[in-house]
């Protein structure tokens, strides 16, 4: 009678109470920011930005202290990202897709959402977009947006918001702007700044009713802050609340959406059947840190005083839009209580491995391994698990037209040019007969050429490179 007593008692509870076992399908929750640098967190040492949600999760979590993306700019990294797969294979031509483009991501390729949503995931897209746009050049082709790549909703930009004709959109069944699917919300938003001050809060709303509403079966959320970037909007709750100014400002409201989120995931029963990573798109755009001064002082038209406005890739050289570590390496987080033991992981890896490793995580599967450039870590995240051994680290540094220019394998990195965004070649020369060779583990700043000292070494990593440039 007492078991008879406990089943009825189970089938009155709601669904949600009884939490799914952790490895059942666990839900997947991906926050991606915008130029966010590695410095940019109180876990990395910032004396004034409070980043206490993130910092919990990395602490809580496994935090990579080498974490790279595949390309120093957003539409190039994001591609990789969701496709696991190099820049120079997208077709994009280039690292930024701007909103006249033509090119956008294909539908042949597989992203994370697609291989979820086959797998009976809900799926939706919280931020910015940016890997294509409907337009002239591409006959409006509806496949330059998230709906035709495995997304069941979104609402967020097609572009970065200090485009002067970037949108915020949202999907729409019975909506035709731009195109059939879609509706606008606003438009032209740097010069909205009601709608710029709401992105933030706006995705996080989304996000959190998103996991409401799915709670009792698997999901995948993809929340892409359009923050920190430059053109910095917050909103009026958290304007002066950080000693940094408005960088940090912009930072607490960025932590504070964290916060919402993993708060809605325990209030749901589902905490602990949800793998959240946290990662940023390239380092800050360091370019804008030294503005030339003008008739109107140091104040750039577009994104007032910017030279305050710029985060951190400290303790790496440079920043967005160079192949220096300022530019590619930046915050990796994979936090999954009880699955995931807390760590701070030395051992490199990048975003290409996120596709591989969700998939082989949640059971979903991927039409065609052989085109993944990315590698399973679930040996590296949750070292009891029977994942096979990581192979060794072996990376290729993408630069404007998603070129590679270098790699790097096991501790040594090689480059055979140095292009930056600031002009600055920081004393080196590079080219494919005289690289550089740094082993960025024993000199993070890239301080010393030991290209002379390492002959041997230094073929062989430019061969390596050259190989991987003719594929």
């Amino acid at each position: 009678m007492i078991l008879i007593r406990l089943f009825f008692l189970l089938l009155c509870l709601p669904i949600s109470s009884i939490a799914r076992d952790a490895s059942d399908k666990p839900n997947v929750v991906l926050i991606y920011l915008d130029d966010s640098g590695f410095g940019d967190y109180s876990h990395h040492g910032n004396p004034v930005i409070e980043t206490p949600n993130i910092s919990r999760i990395a602490s809580e979590g496994v935090t990579f202290t080498q974490f790279y993306v595949t390309s120093p700019a957003c539409s190039a990294s994001r591609y990789s990202l969701l496709t696991g797969r190099y820049p120079m294979h997208s077709g994009f031509g280039t690292w930024v897709i701007g909103p006249s483009a033509k090119p956008h991501l294909k539908k042949s390729e597989t992203t994370v959402a697609d291989a979820l949503k086959n797998h009976g995931y809900a799926t939706g897209i919280f931020g910015k977009w940016h890997m294509g746009n409907p337009n002239k050049g591409n006959n409006m082709s509806p496949d330059s947006l998230p709906l035709a790549h495995g997304f069941d909703q979104w609402i967020g930009t097609n572009v970065s918001h200090d485009y002067a004709n970037s949108k915020l959109l949202k999907s729409d069944p019975v909506g035709n702007i731009p195109i059939p699917g879609y509706s606008e919300i606003a438009n032209n938003l740097p010069s909205d700044t009601v709608a710029s001050t709401s992105l933030t809060g706006r995705y996080t709303m989304a996000a959190v009713g998103f996991i409401k509403e799915n709670k009792d079966k698997p999901f995948f959320a993809y929340i892409a802050h359009n923050q920190p970037h430059l053109g910095l909007y917050v909103s009026d709750k958290f304007k002066g609340k950080s000693r940094r100014g408005l960088l940090g400002d912009v930072m607490a409201e960025v932590d504070d959406s964290v916060g919402h989120i993993l708060k809605t995931l325990k209030e749901c029963n589902i905490e602990k059947n949800t793998l959240v990573i946290f990662s940023s798109d390239n380092g800050p755009w360091v370019r804008f840190r030294n503005t030339k001064q003008s008739k109107f002082g140091h104040i750039h038209p577009k994104y007032g005083e910017a030279r305050m406005h710029v985060g951190y890739a400290l303790p790496f050289r440079d920043g967005k839009g160079s192949c220096w570590e300022g530019g590619h390496r930046v915050p990796g987080i994979f936090y999954w209580p009880d699955y995931i033991t807390p760590k701070r992981q030395l051992t490199p890896v990048s975003t290409l491995d996120i596709l591989p490793t969700v998939l082989a995580i949640t059971g979903a599967h991927h039409p065609n391994t052989g085109v993944l450039d990315g590698r399973d870590i679930r040996a590296l995240i949750a070292p009891n698990s029977t994942a096979p051994k990581v192979s060794e680290f072996e990376f290729y540094y993408s630069h404007s037209k998603n070129n590679i220019i270098g790699i790097r394998n096991g501790p040594w990195k090689l480059m055979v040019a140095i292009p930056s965004q600031t002009g600055s070649n920081h004393g080196f020369q590079a080219s494919l007969e005289k690289p550089l060779l740094f082993n960025v583990e024993q000199d993070i700043g890239e301080r010393i050429d030991r290209a002379t000292e390492h002959p041997k070494l230094t073929k062989k990593l430019l061969g390596m490179l050259l190989m991987k440039r003719s594929k």
